[in-house]
């Protein structure tokens, strides 16, 4: 068995991933709230690789075939919060979600601030799920109408009346946060969500994704080099191989 073929192979396929995750954060990176997406490539032993005559497997007498193994993740560091003038756009400075209820029930949680007014007057995500309140329910515009105020700590007026408290929250372990389309996270059991105590809501902002353009355009480039160089290796084995073979024969 040539173990270095493998290797390239592996490392190919580590480098698709790496590269599926840069593109999906470089079309991503004007979307409000859009957290990146990261790879980590560690090499892990499986099995050993025997260079010496009469080497036996599992004697330590061999030395460990190295592969490589990708890992997602997400970089959850806060985007820069840009100004909108718009009475309904929120950015929230600091740590923490806003807590939504998608149209199937499931709560889940976002960064994006983009609110809109649905017809029965219910505060909506841009992707129409409901904004909840610190209690668990959605926050409903009063008929009377009146200028709409959110205040820095998540608290809702409309003309002289507070009509409801945003419901800002966070997970102890962010990394058990599962990514959805359009922003959303949803948490599993061990996420740990637990409300902001002090939440610092800008109105009239709208936070930006943390993606930077740029860094991704360098990492495409460094993919597509890594990516040419294993494609070699492969060559030059199966070249080596080959040539063995006619050889013996």
């Amino acid at each position: 068995m040539n173990i270095g073929l493998y290797q390239s192979a592996a490392a190919l396929s580590s480098l698709e991933r790496w590269q599926d995750a840069v593109s999906q954060n470089i079309t991503s990176a004007q979307v409000t709230g859009f957290k990146r997406r990261t790879v980590q490539v560690a090499a892990e032993a499986k099995g050993e690789l025997l260079t010496q005559p009469g080497a036996k497997p599992d004697n330590n007498e061999g030395m460990p075939a190295l592969f490589p193994q990708t890992r997602y993740s997400i970089a959850f560091n806060a985007g820069e919060n840009n100004p909108t003038r718009r009475e309904l756009d929120l950015a929230i400075s600091g740590e923490g979600f806003f807590t939504v209820r998608k149209p199937d029930g499931a709560t889940a949680y976002t960064r994006a601030g983009e609110l809109q007014v649905r017809a029965d007057r219910t505060l909506v995500t841009a992707q129409g799920c409901e904004i909840l309140s610190n209690s668990g329910d959605p926050i409903q515009l009063k008929s009377t109408g009146g200028a709409l105020v959110f205040m820095e700590d998540g608290s809702v007026r409309q003309g002289d009346s507070i009509i409801g408290k945003l419901g800002i929250a966070k997970a102890t372990d962010p990394k058990r946060l599962i990514s959805m389309a359009s922003g959303l996270f949803l948490a599993d059991a061990g996420a740990g969500i637990v409300p902001v105590e002090k939440p610092f809501i800008q109105q009239g902002y709208l936070e930006g994704s943390n993606v930077s353009p740029l860094r991704e355009m360098v990492d495409l480039v460094n993919i597509s080099r890594a990516y040419e160089a294993n494609q070699k290796l492969i060559q030059s084995r199966d070249s080596i191989m080959q040539k063995t073979l006619d050889a013996v024969s």
